[in-house]
């Protein structure tokens, strides 16, 4: 499906053809041009051939009633991942893709370990919204927020990601509400720098998963480039600038960042009002080794997997007054929960 090419077709037509053809296929959510009856026939027929509007998904598993994943592949054949979580408030959240594969090479995640292949275009991070949507809508039901916490690294990628932003919020499109679409980077400080100077209010989350230099560096590579000190400074900036709260995201690696230690650092960092914790329980994937020099003795392990130093931990932030939830694993039996997205 191209989009882009919408705009040019509909050039020599009347004005009016262009929101024809939009409330068609974003509003309506067809999928086919043949449902388009507010267009002449001829020019659904030209559409049809030169604007296809199928959505190229190879399979859709689902996790109960709560999550499905779909793997979309693109025209060049790469493939990507894309995530619908349904709450139990209603809420329909779809995580996005930004990249076919990523280069940050956090040692706990599936994508990075396909390698960076490129960035998706705008047409390709919206499709993916756009096939949830079409499926939500059989039950008469809604995409409400979108996360990009799917494959890739979204500040690498920023103008793509931001353009398709811009046409989620809009009302001609889907109309997703800023303060509704969040965006996760592993800590790219150029584009949070962005962000901030963006006219949206929108999410930041911030994958931080270690709150000491070292630890990160083995976790997360990205940290050399990055370290926490200046990784801090660029979220507490980027409150300054747009008064919104922050989001670090903690991924409990079992004998590795769970340890009380790791807990009264995390809670010197987390030092601001609007900064708070999402506590995240590790997901299993293949091929994932726990950081050598971090590795836990096995009586430790064990202590870990019964929940004991998760307890721990969260009494910790809880003395030292740290605001943070815990997430609970979605999708976690199809490879749809954080870290496991890896286009299979």
């Amino acid at each position: 499906m191209n989009l882009s090419n919408l705009g040019k077709i509909l050039a020599t037509e009347p004005k009016y053809r262009q929101k024809q053809a939009q409330e068609a296929v974003f509003i309506k959510k067809i999928d086919s041009w043949s449902e388009a009856s507010s267009l002449p026939i001829a020019l659904r027929e030209t559409l049809a051939n030169e604007v296809p509007l199928t959505i190229n998904s190879e399979k859709i598993q689902k996790s109960g009633k709560d999550v499905a994943k779909v793997l979309i592949k693109l025209d060049d054949g790469q493939k990507i991942e894309t995530v619908l979580i349904k709450h139990r408030d209603k809420r329909n959240t779809i995580c996005v893709s930004s990249q076919v594969g990523c280069s940050a090479n956090c040692s706990f995640c599936a994508t990075g370990k396909l390698g960076f292949k490129r960035n998706l275009t705008v047409d390709e991070i919206i499709l993916q919204v756009l096939y949830f949507a079409r499926e939500l809508k059989k039950t008469n039901e809604e995409v409400t927020n979108i996360v990009f916490m799917g494959m890739g690294e979204p500040f690498l990628n920023f103008d793509n990601v931001l353009a398709a932003v811009r046409i989620f919020n809009d009302k001609d499109y889907f109309n997703i509400g800023a303060r509704k679409i969040s965006i996760s980077t592993c800590g790219v400080i150029d584009g949070i720098k962005k962000l901030a100077a963006v006219d949206l209010q929108l999410n930041l989350a911030i994958s931080l998963h270690a709150p000491f230099d070292e630890m990160r560096d083995e976790i997360m590579p990205i940290n050399q480039a990055f370290p926490i000190r200046k990784l801090m400074q660029a979220a507490r900036d980027f409150v300054s600038a747009t008064n919104r709260r922050v989001m670090f995201e903690y991924l409990l690696l079992p004998g590795i960042n769970d340890t009380p230690e790791c807990a009264e650092e995390l809670a010197k960092l987390i030092n601001h009002h609007l900064f708070f914790v999402n506590l995240i329980n590790y997901n299993e994937i293949e091929g994932f080794s726990l950081p050598k020099i971090y590795q836990a003795k096995p009586s430790d392990k064990k202590i870990s997997i019964n929940k004991y130093n998760i307890n721990e931990f969260k009494r910790i932030l809880n003395k030292h007054k740290v605001k943070f939830t815990e997430r609970y694993s979605f999708g976690g039996n199809i490879d749809a929960a954080c870290g496991q997205l890896a286009g299979k």
